[in-house]
């Protein structure tokens, strides 16, 4: 025996290590950081194709070419075609008999030309009438075989793909063999609706009429598919003719089957693949706009694969609710790009599995969502993003990797956690790898290490409100706002672990955000900028930490316009009201009497949002900041920095 050893070429390699979707996970991160959801930025990633993977293509590649192959197709020639043949065919066939009767003088000569004068003019009532008239011309005779033929052959091959072929010089023996292949599929799908059918019954079939079915289907499932894809093709090939073309090719169809002793067999076996797949387009029109004429066979294949493109672009657009990569037909992909596109398509696939099974995305109610893993390095993404754009000379507020290790020791440990900066409890941490691993050799494993309690000598609590109403989208401030938002949990949760961080997002009614939810997170499609409820609950954070320092940062693009009724509802105003105004300021005062300093960022040049924004300045002590969208997370990030080292 030899061997031979090579690339593997049968797909993708299958011993290949899984793939790294850190890369995939940070260019998704850049859109959900620019403001869109987690949904949408694993689209648009799977659009573009595998990070750093120039031989792989994209959605969007893959797109290109089903449209490109469906102009192609529309191009290729016209749905007629063998309507026009047979039409030639009639004609010569007539030509030729007259030719042989115009020299002879006899009466039955003239009663023949009669006869053919008399012929209508649809081709398939012109047919139907020669199919008795004895031929004077043997070439007429010959010809109108070839004719009938012709019909017989594009017929069954509009049914069945490939029977051209099978029948290309046909005897009674091959058309018998048709007959009764069709008399058995059509006993078969009987018996599959009474639930008798078994995979046995289906291989007999095959073994006796494989050959006359090219896509090898592996059951009757698969068979079904084939040939009902195929029916509807047809019934979209008359849909899409004149009118006239219609009736006269679908009588040339019936015609040829009743001559054939098909037409009985046919009728079962399109109301058993209608009543199977209703959902294919079975009457909706075509239109090809090439020149050359296409027999009925090969218009039915083009059509077919029409068919198969459409619904191929609509799965590959993935613009639709709870779209999956799932959702796209592997063997569609295959039947009109080939097996690459199949690899192409599989490698997108495995970046959605890898994101999941390495516990970066989770799916809640068909709703795509971050899991915590991902939100944080999303989170430290957007912090490397606002000290990147410090100015560390000036301020100083450049990234200090040793932060999170300052304070005094506690006497105790706990498990380390992903981000934390503590110190190594380094006796604990081999403590517990011995105890797992039962005496033997120690091999530490993430479980295993712990690290030392620090205890700053203060904390703070902090209170971030971020504006969600609609005119943060319209005025394109929104993903700055959410970037922010992300940038400071990442912050208070690494560098400060002993601050208790609070996100409140307001429009009409004001709510916590959790960490988890950041990253997600949409501006709300209502009116109303709820300040009075954020400072509410902001108070109410503030109240459950007494001895912590208070730090409370406001972003918004505008003035209040809505406050809580005592009933619980929502008041909106625009212009606002008076007592809008003066509940807000009320909460403004009691922000005061807490000794917390309200710092109001402000994201856009208006004389009202001025005015007011300037009389909490006034009443409360804080400073309020005038902010470009692009600087924002720069001028949050460094007054809560401020604040923490003068305090």
């Amino acid at each position: 025996m030899s061997y031979r050893y090579g690339e593997y070429r049968d797909g993708p390699d299958p011993l290949a290590p899984p793939y790294d979707v850190r890369s995939a996970l940070d260019q998704m991160g850049d859109a959900v950081l620019s403001g869109s959801n987690p949904g949408h930025a694993l689209r648009d990633l799977l659009k573009q194709g595998l990070p750093g993977a120039r031989d792989r293509r994209g959605l969007d590649d893959l797109l290109r070419e089903v449209r490109r192959r469906r102009r192609e197709l529309r191009e290729r020639g016209r749905l007629d075609g063998t309507l026009e043949r047979a039409r030639a065919l009639l004609d010569k066939a007539i030509g030729q008999e007259r030719s042989e009767l115009f020299p002879d003088p006899s009466d039955d000569a003239r009663l023949r030309e009669s006869e053919l004068d008399g012929l209508p003019d649809d081709t398939a009532s012109a047919i139907q009438e020669l199919s008795t008239y004895q031929w004077r011309s043997a070439a007429a005779r010959q010809t109108f075989e070839e004719l009938r033929d012709l019909l017989r052959r594009e017929v069954l091959d509009s049914q069945f793909r490939g029977m051209r072929e099978a029948l290309a010089n046909p005897d009674p023996a091959a058309m018998e063999r048709v007959r009764e292949m069709m008399s058995e599929l059509n006993d078969m799908l009987d018996r599959d609706a009474r639930g008798e059918h078994t995979q046995d019954d289906f291989e007999n079939f095959m073994s006796k009429y494989g050959d006359m079915f090219p896509e090898s289907p592996r059951n009757l499932e698969e068979l079904v598919d084939t040939l009902a894809r195929r029916a509807a093709a047809t019934q979209r090939l008359l849909a899409s003719l004149t009118p006239r073309q219609r009736e006269e090719l679908n009588a040339l169809i019936n015609q040829t089957l009743e001559q054939a002793g098909m037409g009985e067999q046919m009728r079962r076996l399109g109301e058993s693949l209608y009543s199977r797949r209703p959902d294919l387009a079975w009457n909706t029109p075509e239109r090809l706009t090439g020149d050359d004429p296409m027999g009925m066979g090969d218009a039915v294949t083009a059509l077919d694969e029409l068919a198969d493109l459409t619904q191929l672009e609509a799965a590959l657009r993935q613009d639709y609710p709870g779209a999956r990569l799932d959702d796209i037909d592997e063997g569609a992909i295959r039947r009109a790009l080939g097996r690459a596109a199949v690899d192409d398509l599989e490698a997108l696939r495995q970046i959605e599995r890898e994101l999941e099974q390495q516990g970066y995305l989770r799916r809640q109610r068909g709703k795509l969502e971050l899991t915590p893993k991902a939100v944080r390095r999303l989170g430290e993404t957007a912090l490397r993003r606002v000290f990147a754009s410090l100015e560390s000379g000036r301020r100083g507020d450049h990234d200090q990797v040793d932060a999170g290790a300052a304070g005094e020791l506690t006497g105790s440990s706990r498990p380390w956690r992903f981000g934390d900066e503590q110190p190594i409890d380094v006796v604990r941490t081999v403590v517990n790898g011995v105890r797992r691993g039962g005496g033997g050799a120690v091999t530490l494993s993430v479980d295993d290490f712990e690290v030392a309690e620090t205890e700053r000598r203060t904390a703070a609590a902090v209170c971030l409100l971020v504006d969600l109403s609609y005119s943060m989208a319209l005025r394109g401030t929104w993903a700055a706002a959410k970037q922010t938002a992300m940038a400071l949990q990442a912050l208070v949760s690494s560098k400060f672990p002993q601050d208790s961080v609070q996100i409140i997002g307001f429009s009409n009614y004001a709510r916590v955000l959790q960490p988890d939810e950041l990253a997600g997170l949409e501006w709300d499609m209502v009116q109303g900028t709820n300040l009075h409820h954020a400072l509410l609950i902001a108070g109410r954070h503030l109240d459950r930490h007494p001895d912590f320092e208070p730090v409370v940062l406001v972003v918004t693009d505008g003035e209040p316009t809505a406050h809580l009724r005592r009933n619980g509802s929502a008041a909106f105003e625009w212009p606002p009201t008076q007592e809008t105004l003066e509940l807000t300021l009320a909460e403004v005062d009691k922000m005061t009497r807490r000794r917390a300093t309200l710092n109001v960022f402000m994201l856009a040049e208006d004389e009202r949002l001025k005015e007011f924004v300037n009389e909490v300045a006034r009443r409360n002590g804080g400073r309020v900041f005038s902010s470009s969208a692009d600087r924002l997370g720069e001028y949050v990030v460094s007054d809560f920095l401020r604040t923490r080292r003068a305090r």
